[in-house]
C-alpha cells in the first residue's frame, strides 16, 4: 500500500512511461537544483571540448527529485548514448562485463540504487572506473588465470539516496559529487506549469503555486498531484484547474496544505493519542499502525522528520508541538 501513496516518492510501475514525457531533456529546461546545474554546465561542456569523457559522477538526494533525469541531460549535453540499469540488477561480475563492453566511446552508463550493488561486483567495477579495463578470472583452482579486457573511456553515473551505505573505496573513485535538495515552492509550481503544458491542461499559477506547496519538495510528487487535480477538473469543472478547483481535489485527495495524507495523520495521532506524544519505540509505532518498521523508518518518517513534526531521542520517537497544532490535538507542555 505504501507503495502506491500519492504522495510517496518512489515512482509507480504505471507512471513510468507518462513521467518520461514530462522529463526535461536539457540544461536549460530543467527547473531548480541551480547548484548543481552550473556545475554540470561547466564539467560537460569541458569535457565535450576535450572530446573526453566526463569524469564518473555521483548524484545523491531523496527519491523522486531528478536523478535519473538528469543522467539523460548529462548523457546529451555530451551528444553520447546512455545505458541505464540499477544495483539489484547487477548480480554477478560477468553481468557488469558485458554491459561495459558494450559501451562506445565516451558513453554514459547510469547504475540507479548503486549502494545495492553485490559486493563481488562493486570490486570488478574499481578496475572499470580507475584504469578502464576489466581484471576477469577465467577458471578454477590451479587453471585460474587472470584475463585483462580493455575497455572504451566511460561515463558512470550512479544515483544513490541512501549516500552512507556507499562503500569508501567506491565513493572515492567518482570524480563528481553532486547532491540535490529538496525543492522549494516557486520552483514546483514552475515544474507543474511546465508539465500542465505538455499534458495541454489550463492552469492558474496560483493553482499551480498551491500543489506546489503540496508535493513534499518533490517534482514526481508534485506531477503526480497536477494529473489527479487534472482528472477531478475534467469530470468536476471544465477542464482548467484555478485556485479554488485545486484546493477541492487535494482535499478530495486527502493531500493536506503541508503535504501530508491520511497515513501521516495516523502515525501522529497515533503517537499523541495513545502514547502522549512519545518518546516510543519504532517498533511499537509499527506493531499500532499495521506496517513494518522498515516501512516506517523509510516511508512515513523522513518527511515528517523533515517538516519538524517528529524527533528522533535516544529514548524513541517524540511528536513536537507543531504536529499537534497542525491536526488540532490537546498538547500538554510535559510532552
Amino acid at each position: 500500500m505504501s507503495e502506491n501513496r500519492i504522495v510517496g516518492s518512489n515512482i509507480i510501475s504505471e507512471e513510468e512511461k507518462n513521467e518520461y514525457s514530462l522529463r526535461p531533456r536539457w540544461l536549460n529546461e530543467y527547473i531548480g537544483q541551480e547548484k548543481v546545474k552550473e556545475k554540470l554546465k561547466i564539467f560537460t561542456k569541458a569535457a565535450k571540448q576535450r572530446n573526453d569523457s566526463l569524469d564518473h559522477v555521483l548524484l545523491q538526494g531523496p527519491p523522486g527529485l531528478g536523478k535519473t533525469t538528469l543522467s539523460h541531460i548529462i548523457a546529451n549535453e555530451l551528444g553520447v548514448n546512455i545505458k541505464i540499469t540499477s544495483g539489484p540488477a547487477i548480480t554477478r561480475a560477468g553481468d557488469l562485463a558485458s554491459i561495459l563492453t558494450n559501451l562506445e566511446a565516451n558513453d554514459v552508463l547510469f547504475i540507479d540504487e548503486i549502494h545495492r550493488l553485490n559486493k563481488s561486483v562493486e570490486e570488478v567495477l574499481y578496475s572499470a572506473m580507475e584504469d578502464f579495463a576489466l581484471d576477469i578470472i577465467v577458471g578454477k583452482g590451479p587453471a585460474a588465470q587472470s584475463l585483462r579486457i580493455d575497455l572504451e573511456r566511460f561515463t558512470l553515473i550512479g544515483a544513490t539516496t541512501k549516500a552512507g551505505m556507499l562503500s569508501s573505496p567506491l565513493r572515492d573513485r567518482f570524480g563528481v559529487l553532486l547532491e540535490l535538495d529538496l525543492y522549494g515552492e516557486e520552483d514546483l509550481s514552475h515544474i507543474v506549469t511546465r508539465s500542465a503544458d505538455i499534458l495541454e491542461v489550463a492552469i492558474d499559477p496560483e493553482a499551480a503555486l498551491e500543489i506546489g506547496r503540496r508535493s513534499r519538495g518533490t517534482p514526481r510528487i508534485a506531477n503526480r498531484l497536477l494529473k489527479r487535480v487534472r482528472d477531478y477538473a475534467q469530470i468536476k469543472g471544465d477542464g482548467n484547474i484555478d485556485i479554488n478547483l485545486a484546493k477541492d481535489a487535494l482535499e478530495f485527495l486527502d493531500v493536506d496544505d503541508k503535504g501530508l495524507d491520511q497515513l501521516d495523520k495516523k502515525i501522529v495521532q497515533i503517537i499523541a493519542e495513545n502514547f502522549s506524544g512519545g518518546p516510543v519505540g519504532l517498533d511499537t509505532i509499527a506493531a499500532a499502525t499495521g506496517n513494518e518498521s522498515i516501512t516506517i523508518e523509510e516511508v512515513y518518517e523522513p518527511y515528517l522528520l523533515q517538516i519538524g513534526f517528529l524527533n528522533r531521542t535516544p529514548r524513541g520517537r517524540v511528536l513536537s508541538k507543531k504536529a499537534y497544532d497542525h491536526y488540532g490535538l490537546d498538547y500538554k507542555k510535559d510532552n
